[in-house]
């Protein structure tokens, strides 16, 4: 565990440069968050103009500090900033929290100063700039001036909190306080000129206090370290779950690819999150809900939910909502429906179905203590939801008094649905440990979560064989868009099979080496400067022998109206019949390399039918992600054989998309578009065929 972090975490005292005297103020109100949350060590305030603050003795300045503290808070203006910076580093300090502004939000000059802040702090750790700093809530230490931490307390929790923005943690802490929800750490890196989200998820897969993790994320700066982080949240099994703004593609460049035009960076970023078992919360109100249901430590091992309720309307509501999410809600067994109905004899109908509805004449203690132990300890439930009704407003403590004692005979998962607004009935079953929801749509996605969860240490993280050229590869001499004919020839050099073809001329065609195609070929113009041939009327099917001369002149006549160019080359392609069109593309952006996989052809952009993986650098793709990636797909089942259908020949096509992954890594940024498509999938046994790509090379 990186030291500095474990004094800036849990420091044992606390300089605050710039302190004021007036509590009210953004820098007075550190020092009065630490005394009133009750930080146990020493506070040295730092300003020239007075003697003491809040009772603690002021200091004139950096070297007057009794001692070297284990982290400053800087609050002083950006030029004092980076000469108070340079005198901590200089006495030893191990991290200090700059809450100055001024820096790389403010554009290049600010970058500027950014970079002379970290310069200036050699191995001192900075937090920010530009941070509302950070609170660790498990051991009372408050280093933030957030309005947040004018409430009394919070409670106390297994959830840590790191976020990009300082105003999200502050909403964050309020909200999860009135809600009941116990926190642990909360870190604002904001600029993350030095720490940044991958420190911390490190730093708290080693916390015994975290449990779940959750992010706030706008872009994630450095994503191999970032990777090896969250890697290790998941074997430790310390779930990570990511709220990630930025999800529109407005403004983003096309790319003259299928593969740009179905890739983008929030997919990639979807890619990145679900290899390294992250989940994503689509909605901001799931951003609590669901680290509230996963920091209960109860494993959801199926999808059977029963369903406890005294009003009707609210049980089909979250009936409704599990069924969309794949959940099932069986009726009780007969060995359950028989306890069911010893509890509330006379009415014996409504407890025999799921949801079990005990009327509001069943709403009695014994009664419900009754039928939540009947359906936690039945064989056919996998978990439980309650619904809280409207009695939850003048009996906020029935459920909870219910419910407290059956907690502790079962593991399996308990989560509540508060039907009205009854803030004070849920925030009581969140202290028992039953995560509570005021939406019916939330129950579902925590559930959800929680099975994913439970299957993630199932999931190996396999890394294919790191990639190499092939001896005989010469390409040095190449730059720009290659065309159709010198990217297939690339792709077999990488071993991907590719159609029969020859070059011809437009003027002057040899056709003596085309009579092994067939009796119909395929006509294809060659360019390195149209791309999607299609579209000029640059590919023609199904061409007899006997008339390719007459074709091409029409061809070249065609190409030449609609995109100006005069062609003087085309391919003669052996006519495929039969097989699937998939494709394979690659696309990088800062988040690193993808690899694309999904339905080929002309149509690919208007299905969307597509699984993106990412590299890691200088890697392929494993053989087991490569079919991973095709399973996931909506045709996976056409390929599999689907009623009767013929299966594919799936493993030539998983080791045309590991080779395509070699391919892409071992050129690495040489290559700035690669895509084959279509490739053909044939019958099992029977191979594939790239029957046409892009290559763009530096």
């Amino acid at each position: 565990m990186n030291l500095a972090i474990q004094r800036l975490m849990k420091p044992r005292s606390i300089a605050v440069i710039g302190a004021s005297t007036d509590p009210k103020k953004t820098a007075g109100r550190p020092i009065a968050y630490l005394l009133k949350h009750h930080f146990k060590g020493k506070i040295f305030p730092v300003n020239p103009r007075v003697e003491e603050i809040a009772g603690l003795k002021c200091y004139r300045d950096i070297g007057s500090l009794p001692e070297v503290p284990d982290v400053a808070i800087i609050l002083v203006g950006t030029d004092k900033a980076l000469d108070a910076v340079k005198e901590l580093a200089a006495l030893g300090v191990p991290a200090a929290i700059v809450l100055t502004s001024g820096f790389a939000e403010h554009g290049p000059e600010g970058m500027n100063r950014q970079e002379e802040l970290v310069a200036a702090a050699g191995s001192m750790r900075i937090l920010g700039p530009n941070t509302i700093g950070m609170v660790n809530i498990t051991d009372d230490i408050p280093l933030s001036p957030s309005s947040a931490l004018e409430m009394d307390e919070f409670p106390k929790g297994s959830v840590s909190v790191i976020s990009q923005s300082g105003g999200i943690l502050g909403s964050l802490l309020s909200r999860a306080t009135a809600c009941g929800i116990g926190l642990s750490k909360l870190v604002s890196t904001s600029n993350e000129a030095d720490l940044g989200l991958a420190d911390f998820v490190d730093y708290l897969v080693d916390d015994p206090s975290t449990k779940v993790i959750v992010l706030y994320i706008e872009c994630i700066r450095h994503p191999e370290k970032f990777r090896v982080a969250a890697l290790r949240a998941k074997v430790a099994g310390k779930p990570i779950v990511v709220y990630k703004v930025g999800k529109s593609e407005a403004g983003m460049q096309a790319a003259i690819s299928h593969t740009g035009a179905l890739a983008g960076s929030d997919k990639m970023y979807d890619a990145l999150f679900k290899q390294v078992g992250i989940i994503r919360a689509n909605k901001f109100s799931d951003f609590l809900d669901i680290p509230a249901a996963l920091a209960s430590d109860r494993v959801l091992k199926g999808k059977r939910i029963a369903i406890l309720t005294s009003t009707g309307g609210a049980g089909t509501l979250i009936a409704d909502s599990l069924g969309e999410w794949g959940f099932e809600t069986p009726a009780p067994d007969e060995g359950t429906a028989k306890r069911l109905r010893a509890l509330q004899p006379g009415d014996q109908a409504v407890l025999d179905r799921n949801p079990i509805d005990v009327t509001l004449a069943g709403l009695q203690t014994d009664l419900l203590r009754g039928a939540i132990s009947a359906l936690l300890d039945s064989p056919t439930y996998d978990a439980l939801i309650l619904i809280l009704g409207s009695s939850s407003l003048s009996m906020p403590d029935l459920m909870a008094g219910a419910v407290r004692a059956c907690m502790q005979t079962s593991d399996k998962p308990v989560i509540a649905y508060v039907s009205p607004h009854s803030p004070v009935a849920g925030a009581l079953m969140t202290k028992l440990g039953v995560p509570t929801f005021s939406q019916p749509e939330s129950c579902s996605v925590a559930l959800s979560s929680m099975l994913r969860v439970s299957k993630l240490k199932e999931i190996q993280t396999l890394e294919g064989a790191l990639a190499k050229l092939p001896e005989n590869l010469n390409i040095d001499s190449q730059h720009g868009c290659l065309n159709e004919h010198q990217a297939k020839n690339l792709f077999l050099a990488f071993g991907i099979p590719a159609v029969n073809e020859v070059v011809v001329k437009a003027a002057n065609p040899n056709l003596k080496l085309t009579k092994e195609f067939g009796e119909k070929v395929v006509l294809k113009i060659v360019s390195s400067e149209i791309m999607h041939k299609t579209e000029v009327g640059g590919v023609v099917l199904n061409v007899p022998i006997s008339e390719i001369n007459h074709k091409l002149t029409e061809i070249v006549s065609e190409v030449k109206s609609k995109s100006g160019y005069t062609i003087e080359e085309f391919l003669v392609q052996e006519m495929v019949l039969g097989g699937m069109e998939f494709m394979v593309g690659m696309h990088r952006d800062p988040l690193g390399t993808a690899i694309l996989v999904g339905m080929g052809g002309v149509t690919a952009e208007l299905f969307k039918d597509t699984h993106m993986r990412l590299i890691a650098p200088g890697k392929a793709l494993s053989a087991q992600e490569a079919l991973e990636m095709l399973m996931e797909l909506k045709i996976w089942p056409l390929l599999d054989g689907y009623r009767g259908r013929p299966k594919c020949d799936v493993d030539a096509l998983v080791k045309a998309v590991v080779r395509f992954s070699g391919l892409v890594a071992a050129l690495g940024e040489r290559l700035i578009e690669c895509e084959i498509n279509p490739i053909f999938v044939f019958g099992e046994g029977k191979g594939v065929k790239a029957a046409d790509g892009i290559v763009v090379l530096n």
